[in-house]
């Protein structure tokens, strides 16, 4: 992006986020109104967090990651807010206050990487060394 705002020129009348497709804007738009909660209580469910933030703004979405093993919560989860700015107000209000008997960590969420689709790569044995 750097190097197109060179060959374009700050004050041309294009503009980044105009060649962008609208699918990546909103995909990067979204990534500011989500948060990351960590510390939480393992009795918290999806419906009490998203209960507990909602009074900051329109939650779309609790999610709290699972254990597939023991099925037990990992102890972390995300909240989507419908816009940037109650998103803001909770990250403000909500980071260390006690949620069911935990302190909780809240911070903006990062974006997730996909690395292959999961699969491992092969990478055989490793090269002998000659000393």
């Amino acid at each position: 992006m750097a190097a197109f705002r060179r060959l374009v020129g700050p004050n041309s009348a294009l503009s980044c986020t105009s060649l962008l497709p609208p699918a990546l804007l909103i995909c990067c738009r979204g990534i500011a109104s989500k948060l990351f909660v960590g510390g939480l209580s393992f009795y918290t469910t999806e419906q009490g967090l998203s209960e507990a933030f909602s009074q900051y703004g329109q939650v779309i979405e609790a999610k709290i990651v699972m254990d597939r093993v023991s099925d037990r919560s990992k102890g972390f989860g995300f909240v989507t807010f419908a816009s940037e700015d109650e998103t803001h107000k909770a990250l403000t209000e909500m980071n260390g206050k006690a949620l069911n008997g935990r302190v909780i960590f809240v911070d903006y969420a990062k974006p997730t990487s996909s690395f292959g689709g999961g699969m491992p790569i092969a990478r055989g044995p490793p090269e002998p060394t000659h000393q």
